[in-house]
């Protein structure tokens, strides 16, 4: 593409998952981004599932397909929720010496280890297609695309320190660029709040007790944690662990969060969407919609009963095990909010027309359900179930677990304020 000195210098990106082309993102020097999906992808009806909004199912997905994805800074959210917030975004930035809301440059630097199993691989400039190239409405020049060499690499989204790393004979080290895969995330202590891995592993092992499905999950003392970055950590000697669920070995699984799935930015995770939403969609397209449905509902009361006001459209994912169909992927970062925000009163997103602890019952639930358009008789067992469960085994599980003390007897006080359905 010599001799082209007007043209808009253009990087490329080629975007493959389980292997196959699904297209190639373009980043304009001028900051435009643009995803053009690849003919071979489009018009295979059997093709790997790169968002639910391509699934040959979804009623949408040709007409989508069918044009670039056209965005300015940031990326396309199915892209840009891939990519890490807040103070982890900064400490990326900064190393690669780039604004924080330059995505594709931050997502380039990434793209061999995202969440699930999206690989994008800079590309040459004599092998990119000159569609590509063109689809910014005039000629763009091919240049390579160049990332600064930090020593770590990793994408995890979410807004705490949060590392993959990868374990071997009891000691977990950050995942280098030798092609190994982070197995486990580690989730480094607060500088802003106390104990969050007491806390979150504590909230993690009540849900598992009321039948919520979660991955292994670890306290892992912080001398056993090797090649972090210089990070300020506070003096507490625990990190939390959970087992990556889009890794196996050395297998990636696909995945996407609900932000992803319904097409919206981080910043709108909390005031775009509600749980009806949700339940509909997995409903509607999990390769078990019932059993999903069920869990999830199972899921939404352990957040009311554990005061996890966090759980966001980002802290519900889709799994693809096999490649193309979803299923609602093991629960992930189920925290009791409560103790860290004391006038905290609701839970992330509006369920039943309520948000708020203290007031909602099984009603709400089944107004869920009824929007939902899932079987209200086949909901409301499993609810029953986590009551039982609840009541029966947390107040004695409680005592044992590592939650600090304090925290330990807001939540007693926050079983106690419930509806009478709820009440622990």
């Amino acid at each position: 593409m010599s001799g082209q000195g007007s043209a808009e210098q253009v990087g490329v990106l080629k975007l493959t998952l389980h292997g196959q082309l699904v297209g190639y993102l373009a980043g304009f020097q001028g900051g435009r981004n643009i995803l053009t999906f690849a003919d071979s992808f489009k018009g295979d009806a059997a093709r790997f599932t790169f968002s639910l909004v391509t699934h040959p199912a979804f009623s949408r997905a040709e007409q989508l397909l069918s044009v670039p994805w056209v965005t300015h800074q940031r990326l396309h959210p199915v892209l840009s929720n891939l990519l890490p917030e807040g103070s982890l975004r900064e400490l990326i930035a900064q190393g690669l010496k780039v604004h924080p809301e330059n995505e594709f440059q931050i997502f380039s630097y990434l793209a061999q280890d995202l969440p699930g199993a999206l690989i994008a691989t800079p590309m040459e400039p004599e092998d990119v297609p000159d569609v590509v190239l063109t689809a910014n409405g005039r000629l763009g020049q091919a240049v390579k695309v160049i990332t600064n060499q930090q020593a770590h690499k990793f994408s995890l989204a979410g807004v705490q320190m949060k590392f993959s790393m990868k374990e071997r004979d009891g000691r977990y080290n950050l995942a280098q660029d030798n092609g190994e895969l982070g197995d486990w995330i580690i989730k480094t202590p607060s500088t802003q709040h106390v104990d969050v891995p007491l806390n979150e592993f504590t909230a993690m092992t009540l849900a598992a007790m009321a039948g919520v499905d979660i991955p292994e999950i670890k306290l892992v003392e912080r001398d056993r944690l090797d090649n972090l970055p210089p990070i300020k950590l506070p003096d507490e000697n625990f990190a939390f662990a959970i087992k990556r669920f889009d890794r196996n070995n050395n297998t990636r699984i696909h995945m996407e969060d609900f932000a992803q799935v319904l097409v919206k930015y981080p910043h709108e995770k909390y005031n775009s969407a509600n749980y009806e939403q949700i339940g509909r969609i997995l409903f509607q397209f999990s390769g078990d919609g019932l059993a999903d449905a069920q869990q999830f509902a199972r899921r939404l009361l352990v957040n009311i009963l554990l005061a996890n006001g966090d759980a966001h459209l980002k802290n519900w994912s889709l799994l693809y095990q096999d490649k193309i169909t979803p299923r609602l992927s093991p629960a992930y970062d189920i925290v009791t909010t409560r103790v860290y925000a004391r006038d905290e009163r609701e839970y992330a997103l509006s369920l039943g027309k309520t948000k708020e602890w203290y007031k909602v019952d099984l009603s709400h639930f089944e107004v869920w359900a009824k929007k939902a358009d899932i079987p209200w008789r086949a909901i409301k067992p499993h609810l029953a179930d986590v009551m039982d469960r609840a009541r029966a085994q947390w107040p004695r599980a409680l005592n044992d677990l590592p939650m600090n003390d304090n925290h330990k007897n807001q939540l007693r006080q926050h079983w106690q304020a419930l509806r009478a359905d709820f009440q622990i």
